[in-house]
């Protein structure tokens, strides 16, 4: 069955149906892109279709390409990759470009057919790109509909059209936003911005759009850019007012991305190249740019990351092969700055929620969490009273443990301590159903050992939720010992009903996440005693790709949280322990009440709102910056490694299963250098054999914990990947 069918009506406008039967929304192929280009031909030699609206058989429009046909066609061909693509993506030029020109004469701008595209609902990347391409874009009235252009969000850029059209029509100034930002919008902010041409109401789109075809002229359909003499709006480059925008664009783009993102800069040198000469010259341009973009492994990587591999992980790619354990009413236990975010995800995710605290006072408390939340998106536009009301109605707060009997999932997120924790799980397990599943909400303590206060640890599963709840989008679901796989489904059947990505992990001493990130921190505390400039170790941080430096990142967790997560370390490791030299930095600072952005004052300065100023001063006089600095490089290379490691690590002691969750929790969980795809995909893009020459080099410099994991080595050994070993299913090391 063909994803595009055409139908001619009574009146001479043949509509052209979008409809992939076997998705929930439209994707292109290639072969679905050739029977687009048949039935334009159709459209322009049948003399009687007068034009033609392309619309959609969903209540949305478009999700984009299937970004697995790029990859398919890497692969198929071989040693003339960027050749494939670039003729790929030529070949799309052209066949919008055909529907653009609509059979019109090329001298006189006449006598070509309308075409109008109804815009059902969400539209992003190629469907937006096909849009631009017609003649005039309706889109329904709908507040949950968006549009956009989002490649650039996934290493990539508007590589069918979208770039030069958007950026012709509304001048690269006005562009930015949706290029450069890949920001999604709303029917009216779209039409606000240029990339729709009317909003209308969902049960008169296709009449709108037949009325206009009917009714559209020569002039109607003729793009500006066919039209002599055009001139791109805001100023070409070689304008002086074009010539200061790219420049502060240029500006704008080395300044977010840090020099590590290649999609952006591609997109802004497609820009200005293709402002510089006629309209097909710039399509050829973008697709040149397109490709180089394609054949960078890190678009590879960020690709298989956050669409592929994500995508897989939130469709139960790791889950258990047993019956549906969707959550019907959940029990959270805690209603502090955790308990009160998963209150809030899980209500206005239409699940019903029990928030039980010490007393009333404190779970009503925790309740209006929510109705603060949805308080503050009704001010955006972004939520409704009735939904507010909705979500506070679904959520009873109580200090009663018998108001948690009809359960069948509870979420324990109570203070970091094992004997309270313990019972908790008693108190809770003699009100709930048999059946009903127990989660305790812990970033450190063992699953296997919180198991032991339960009467079913098969029923007993550890969820780890990042802070604040309702931003971050990682769940690390950690099975103790005894697990069984019916805790694991309903864990990860609860994560996907709250529109989160989960990962899976087997429980061990920080689980997978803080066992990476933790390392990472304490890297850059360790330079900061060794005298390293602290302004380099957080710039190196952030010219590699990492959001936050370790030293803002430990002050926004908290010094104080480090203190007692480094003395509950060493308590456990016992001699073992290697931070000591970490813990000297961190207990000087919380001693001087240094905690972080929480009592504004740590490795940052702030101000008396709290916003973050400079590196605090006193460093320097505590522990003096040396004459001599290390490289940059060096100093990325001991931040990088820092969590690399410990992600091969985790993997070869089974506590990670599968490398895609590797990648995709490093990414989403705390920001690992989103460019390279995440650690094992960046291991793959320097290779095994270099990433060994380095830690060797590390080890020999630093010490130990640089040493390299016999698995590494071992790859470098025998010229294997991460990804060409385990591939995308189960990533055992033995």
């Amino acid at each position: 069955m063909t994803d595009f069918t055409l139908t001619k009506g009574d009146d001479g406008v043949a509509i052209i149906t979008w409809d992939v039967k076997a998705k929930s929304m439209n994707v292109l192929t290639r072969e679905a892109f050739a029977t687009v280009e048949e039935l334009i031909d159709q459209v322009l030699s049948d003399d009687s279709i007068k034009g033609a609206v392309i619309t959609s058989g969903k209540e949305t429009f478009a999700g984009g390409m299937d970004l697995n046909v790029l990859a398919s066609i890497r692969e198929k061909s071989g040693e003339n990759a960027a050749q494939g693509l670039f003729d790929f993506t030529m070949n799309g030029h052209r066949i919008m470009r055909k529907m653009e020109r609509a059979g019109m004469d090329a001298k006189t701008n006449k006598g070509g057919k309308p075409i109008a595209c109804a815009i059902t609902g969400t539209c992003a990347g190629i469907g937006t790109e096909i849009a631009l391409s017609t003649h005039r874009r309706f889109m329904a009235d709908n507040p949950k509909a968006k549009i956009g252009l989002p490649e650039i969000l996934l290493g990539i850029f508007p590589g069918g059209g979208g770039t030069t059209r958007f950026s012709r029509m509304v001048g690269a100034m006005a562009a930015s936003p949706v290029l450069l930002e890949g920001k999604m919008m709303n029917p009216k902010s779209a039409k606000s911005a240029g990339l729709i041409d009317e909003v209308v109401p969902a049960e008169e789109l296709l009449d709108k759009a037949r009325e206009w075809v009917l009714s559209a002229t020569d002039a109607d359909i003729v793009k500006p850019w066919d039209v002599k003499g055009w001139k791109m709006p805001g100023g070409a480059p070689y304008h002086p007012a074009g010539f200061m925008t790219f420049v502060g664009a240029s500006a704008m783009v080395n300044g977010k991305t840090q020099g590590v993102y290649p999609a952006a800069k591609a997109l802004l040198s497609s820009v200005y190249e293709g402002a510089l000469v006629p309209f097909d010259t710039a399509l050829k341009i973008e697709a040149r740019w397109f490709t180089k973009v394609l054949m960078n492994p890190s678009s590879s990587a960020m690709i298989r990351s956050l669409f592929i591999n994500k995508e897989a992980l939130e469709k139960g790619a790791v889950r258990p092969d047993v019956a549906d354990e969707r959550v019907k009413k959940v029990g959270v236990i805690g209603a502090g700055m955790m308990g009160a975010g998963i209150t809030l995800v899980s209500a206005m995710a239409g699940i019903d929620v029990v928030l039980l605290d010490r007393d009333l006072e404190a779970a009503e408390r925790g309740k209006s969490y929510t109705g603060d939340y949805m308080d503050k998106g009704i001010k955006r536009g972004k939520a409704t009273v009735e939904k507010k009301d909705a979500a506070l109605a679904r959520i009873t707060a109580t200090a009663d443990y018998a108001d948690l009997a009809g359960c069948d999932l509870i979420i324990e997120a109570v203070f970091e301590d094992m004997g309270i924790k313990a019972k908790v799980t008693e108190a809770t397990e003699a009100v709930i159903p048999e059946d009903a599943i127990f989660a305790t909400n812990t970033s450190t303590l063992p699953i296997s050992d919180l198991a032991k206060a339960s009467k079913r640890p098969e029923q007993f599963i550890g969820i780890h939720f990042f802070s604040p709840v309702e931003k971050m989008m990682l769940v690390e679901i950690i099975k103790g010992k005894e697990t069984g796989d019916r805790a694991t489904a309903k864990a990860l059947d609860f994560v996907r009903q709250i529109r989160k990505t989960p990962i899976v992990v087997n429980d061990a001493r920080f689980f997978y996440a803080n066992r990476c990130i933790i390392p990472y921190i304490n890297e850059g505390i360790r330079m900061v005693k060794e005298g390293v400039e602290p302004a380099l170790i957080e710039n190196a941080a952030k010219l590699v790709g990492m959001p936050l430096g370790p030293l803002q990142l430990v002050d926004e967790t908290s010094i104080d949280l480090g203190v007692k997560i480094a003395k509950a370390t060493k308590a456990a490791m016992g001699d073992a322990y290697p931070d000591e030299a970490v813990d000297e930095v961190l207990f000087w600072m919380a001693d001087a009440g240094r905690m972080g952005r929480k009592s504004n004052a740590g490795f940052y300065d702030y101000d008396d709102k709290g916003k973050r100023q400079l590196l605090w001063d006193g460093l320097e006089g505590k522990y003096p910056v040396s004459e001599t600095q290390p490289d940059l490089a060096e100093v990325q290379h001991r931040l990088l490694f820092a969590q690399t490691l410990e992600a091969v690590r985790a993997l070869e002691d089974g506590v990670l299963m599968d490398i895609r969750e590797g990648d995709v929790g490093a990414i989403l969980g705390w920001g690992f250098a989103p460019w390279s795809g995440g650690p094992f995909s960046w291991l793959d893009i320097i290779g095994a054999d270099k990433a060994v020459e380095l830690t060797e080099a590390l080890t020999k410099a630093h010490g130990d914990r640089f040493a390299t994991p016999a698995l590494l080595r071992e790859m470098a050994t025998s010229g294997e990947t991460f990804y060409g070993r385990f591939g995308a299913g189960s990533a055992k090391a033995a």
